[in-house]
């Protein structure tokens, strides 16, 4: 029994030990191998340029050389219309009084002379009251000094109880005509009483502006007046310029005006003023252009203004086929030494007037530089 147990003892002490051996070893073996222990090497593939493109037989696409053309500075701004300040005539009221009519409305154009309002007023009731005392005040002045002249004539009385009587005479006059020209310019006729004042238009345009309503009471000479007639046959166009743009701005400048509502009709304006206080948020002047209205320009309208400056610089030419607009961006394609096509991201801008197969470029592209001439065939092309 004490063999078997020795066994059992032997036995147990080698399943112990066994496989502390064996993880030991395998510890040992890591640690001597150390390129078991690195990570495996990364392989690095460099992509293509995303922008640089081969195709077969490139020569089948024609180049064109970009050229440099002489051009005045341009600066473009937006802006409002807004009528000119010296052109807005209000329309006063004369007399007091409760409005009983209305002839013209805002937005109507309307002619010189033109009915537009009428006020029943006391103050024609005063004025035809003050006329008639001096109409009377008037007669007996007059009959006064009559008698004044004969009684001198006879040296009844003395040179200075006549002068007197001339002298009352001669102010009650005065009165009589003062108090006859207020019942005219109130629109009444002194031998015919209407009790009612009538109110035209002092000059003829649009009505800009009313400030009054049927049954409402109107002040003399008060403000805001009932009407503002605007004569729109000159207008000012009011653009934001930033300050770091200002030196790019001259009094006399010529200005090119294009109507969001109307872009294919291009007018012409001149700067009459720019602002001497900037506007501290946004740092931006006032610049007044005035512009002839031919009769589509509304106040409040949107505009796109060009100034043309006076200092000369080059601009960038290319065939306007040679841009290709892609996602609100421009692009031009460039030929590379190894016959291969770069795509190049330029601004662009105008037409050119008077060649309109040429296009401006900003930036982005100088004279001298080979442009494909048919950017769309080749981004077709590179597309398949």
């Amino acid at each position: 029994m004490m063999k078997n147990g020795c066994q059992r003892i032997n036995g147990l002490l080698f399943m112990l030990i066994v496989p502390v051996l064996l993880v030991l070893g395998g510890c040992s073996n890591a640690h001597g191998d150390p390129a078991a222990e690195a990570p495996p090497s990364t392989k690095v593939v460099l992509a293509a340029e995303p922008s640089l493109f081969a195709v077969d037989h490139p020569e089948q696409f024609p180049l064109a050389a970009a050229t440099a053309r002489p051009a005045t500075s341009e600066l473009v701004v937006t802006g409002a219309v807004t009528p000119d300040v010296s052109r807005n005539v209000p329309v006063v009221s004369l007399a007091s009084g409760r409005v009983v009519g209305i002839f013209g409305r805002l937005g109507d154009s309307v002619k010189k002379g033109q009915l537009l309002l009428t006020v029943r007023s006391d103050d024609v009731a005063g004025g035809f009251s003050d006329y008639r005392k001096a109409v009377a005040d008037e007669i007996l002045a007059r009959a006064q000094l009559e008698r004044s002249q004969e009684l001198y004539a006879h040296g009844a009385i003395a040179l200075n109880d006549l002068q007197v009587a001339q002298d009352t005479e001669d102010k009650a006059k005065v009165d009589l005509e003062t108090t006859e020209e207020h019942l005219h310019l109130l629109g009444n006729d002194p031998k015919k009483p209407m009790g009612m004042v009538n109110i035209y238009a002092p000059v003829s345009g649009v009505i800009t502006d009313q400030q009054v309503t049927n049954a409402a009471t109107v002040q003399a000479y008060n403000i805001p007046s009932p009407f503002t007639i605007s004569d729109l046959s000159s207008v000012w166009v009011i653009c934001d310029v930033y300050e770091n743009d200002l030196h790019n701005v001259r009094m006399g400048d010529s200005a090119d005006i294009i109507l969001n509502a109307y872009p294919d009709r291009p007018f012409k304006g001149k700067v009459s003023n720019i602002g001497a206080i900037l506007d501290p948020s946004i740092r931006t002047a006032k610049v007044r252009i005035e512009v002839q209205n031919p009769g589509m320009m509304r106040l409040g309208m949107f505009v796109r203004a060009t100034f043309h400056g006076q200092t000369r610089e080059m601009h960038t030419i290319v065939p306007a086929s040679a841009v290709l607009h892609m996602h609100d961006r421009d692009f031009v394609f460039v030929p590379t030494p190894d016959k291969k096509f770069r795509r190049l991201e330029v601004i662009s801008g105008d037409l050119l007037p008077d060649h309109m197969d040429l296009q401006e470029i900003k930036s982005g592209l100088t004279p001298g530089q080979q442009v494909v001439t048919n950017a769309l065939v080749l981004d077709h092309v590179l597309a398949q």
